[in-house]
């Protein structure tokens, strides 16, 4: 993956998700296992989130939280 220099990559670890999202990489393993979550995919034997995927959905949780208000 190329990237502009002191920008962040586009595609993250689930490691880097996790960080991320302040959550452990357990429970990121256990929304993909339930099909929730982020979106995820493999490329080869990596499990990578686009940056982009996870503020959509973080973005998502918000609104619905501040819909059961």
């Amino acid at each position: 993956m190329t990237q502009p220099t002191g920008s962040q990559p586009d595609l993250l670890t689930i490691t880097e998700a996790a960080d991320l999202l302040r959550a452990p990489v357990a429970t990121l393993r256990y929304w993909r296992h339930q099909g929730t979550g982020p979106h995820s995919f493999r490329l080869g034997r990596r499990v990578l989130y686009r940056r982009e995927d996870l503020h959509a959905w973080i973005e998502h949780q918000r609104a619905e939280a501040a819909g059961h208000r």
